[in-house]
């Protein structure tokens, strides 16, 4: 039993917490990173045209950017005995395992329907395809708010976005390097086939032992709300009676059932609610926004087209010569010295994730995010300028800084706002912490259930990490009496099952929750995707000249730093910009 209790307070720690999260992440990239760096040639084997075979990989991120907001905001006011965020992950982690087992298992799956399977293989190819892009990318939104829910504190919101930025590099280092081996002369080979069951096989074990990881991540109750509930209802009723407990699950019966009418009602208003999502964006959001959409169409032009840059440009290949000839072998080699470059970013970015908290702390998160959107356009100018491969590989390898940046910065901010919600958010609050009547409903309850510990899914009963609910209490005297029942609210959720709780008549449209805000910046990472696939081919051949690439990202990325001098950052931005 002693054996038992310490192995649970380990696993229950803040930093086996941390890491059991993250390696879902990690999971989730070298899966994105192998799957999707090889399927371009799978899609070319069957006979798929490269035109449309960039259209192919643009299938993910397009349907991401439709159902981001939407499963950001489902997660937001989702009731579940699994917490918020975990049932959303674990449905994104479904489709995934079922891509990787379909595409390499097109062919035979082809084979079962239809004689010719040529079509059927392609459709199945290009099914896979999209749902492990879509499922994988779009996975990363929960992840990132549950990582924001159980890291409250800007200080430890930090550390984990440098953790979560880390297993970002290091699976992206692992999932560039798993295709390069040849497994279909290893001694798997005999047992799981060729070259591509082998290497997605791999990648289903790897991913399938990080999800189960997220099994003791400690989520909190799918509202704090039911806790202070069962609390109050045991001070009211000290001997409840059987009847009573058949009515409670009775209401927890219809609460689901609603849910499911409301999922359903939400399905056949698609396009409406993504466009109220869109529009109702807060201005700090907004702002952020723009700023991270120029930064990542600034990195991703960089990043999608970098190989075909240095095979083309420096070592002056052609990519459509004959194999054998001396211009397709030179393109293979700038092919592979450009895959060198961006192994080398993801090792930079490992660096820079380690060390961003202390760089935080040293020169402030403005110094640090401006100076990393600075420095992009620079390497990028002096790869335009140089041809020599090392200054350009050296360059490369460089904007680690600020894909590391990107992937910490933004979403600590964005958990800063919804940390000090009265102060950078305070038009989104809901209805019911504006209403003093229904605040005098809420002081009746027992004070003693601040204090109380929050209990989670998984049976273990513990607290948030952040700062205790008094040092929060006394952080916000100064503000408002309704922001104090913000210290056991994490999102609009607990806003919605308070007033249920007090029997209140009326629905009250509920407060803005952090993970539609997160599903907004992710946008703008899947947007940034689709912006140069659909343009830079033209620009390229209208130009006739590969350097056209680096030239585009410098450009973005000079964009990107004026719009990053209008992100607010703390309060005394909300005045300067008159947000």
């Amino acid at each position: 039993m002693a054996h038992r209790a310490g192995l649970s307070t380990l696993l229950h720690s803040r930093r086996a917490q941390l890491l059991l999260l993250n390696s879902l992440t990690f999971g989730l990239e070298v899966c994105l990173a192998a799957g999707i760096t090889y399927v371009p040639p799978l899609l070319l084997e069957v006979g798929v045209e490269e035109k449309f075979m960039t259209m192919v990989l643009g299938i993910g991120p397009v349907l991401g950017l439709v159902f981001v907001p939407l499963i950001g905001s489902a997660s937001d006011h989702w009731h579940s005995s699994y917490g918020r965020r975990r049932p959303f992950i674990w449905m994104l982690c479904l489709g995934v395992l079922l891509s990787l087992f379909v595409i390499p298992h097109a062919s035979s799956l082809a084979s079962l329907f239809a004689l010719n399977t040529r079509p059927l293989e392609i459709a199945f190819l290009i099914l896979g395809i999209g749902l492990l892009d879509f499922c994988g990318q779009v996975c990363f939104t929960p992840l990132e708010a549950l990582l924001s829910d159980l890291f409250q504190e800007p200080d430890n919101c930090r550390q984990a976005f440098s953790m979560y930025a880390f297993m970002i590099s290091l699976g992206g280092c692992i999932g560039y390097l798993l295709p390069a081996i040849d497994w279909g002369g290893s001694f798997l080979a005999p047992y799981l086939g060729g070259q591509e069951t082998c290497l997605f096989s791999l990648l289903a074990v790897i991913f399938l032992g990080c999800v189960l990881a997220t099994l003791f991540v400690t989520e909190e109750a799918a509202t704090q709300a039911d806790a202070l509930d069962g609390a109050a209802l045991k001070d009211a009723l000290p001997k409840p009676s059987p009847p009573a407990c058949c009515s409670c699950q009775l209401s927890k019966s219809l609460l689901q059932a609603r849910h499911m009418v409301q999922a359903l009602r939400n399905l056949c208003t698609l396009l409406p609610r993504l466009h109220s999502l869109y529009c109702r964006i807060p201005r700090v959001i907004r702002r952020l926004f723009v700023a991270e959409l120029c930064s990542w169409m600034a990195l991703m032009t960089f990043m999608l087209f970098y190989t075909d840059f240095v095979g083309e440009g420096l070592y002056h290949g052609v990519p459509r010569a004959k194999p054998g000839t001396d211009a397709r072998r030179h393109y293979d080699e700038g092919v592979r010295m450009g895959s060198l470059g961006l192994f080398l970013q993801c090792v930079t970015s490992i660096f820079f994730s380690t060390i961003m908290d202390r760089m935080v702390k040293r020169f402030g998160t403005r110094a640090v995010y401006l100076a990393s959107v600075v420095f992009f356009p620079a390497a990028a100018f002096v790869m335009c300028l140089s041809r020599s491969v090392i200054v350009v590989t050296v360059s490369a390898a460089l904007t680690g800084f600020t894909f590391s940046a990107l992937q910490i910065l933004p979403y600590t901010l964005a958990s800063l706002y919804h940390h000090e919600k009265q102060v950078f958010l305070h038009k989104f609050k809901s209805k019911e912490e504006e209403d003093p009547a229904r605040l005098d409903k809420k002081s009746a309850f027992p004070k003693s259930l601040s204090s109380q510990k929050l209990t989670y899914q998984n049976g273990h009963a513990g607290s948030l990490y952040s700062s205790s609910s008094s040092s929060s209490s006394s952080s916000s005297s100064s503000s408002p009496p309704p922001a104090a029942s913000s210290a056991l609210c994490v999102s609009s959720s607990c806003d919605v099952s308070l007033m249920m709780m007090v029997g209140e008549p009326d629905s009250v449209a509920p407060g803005r929750g952090i993970c539609l805000d997160l599903a907004i910046l992710d946008s703008a990472f899947l947007l940034s995707q689709v912006v140069p696939s659909l343009f830079m081919g033209s620009i390229v051949q209208f130009t006739q000249s590969v350097t056209a690439y680096m030239v585009s990202a410098a450009g973005f990325g000079l964009v990107a730093i004026y719009f990053a001098t209008k992100v607010v950052f703390d309060k005394s931005d909300m005045a300067k910009y008159s947000v």
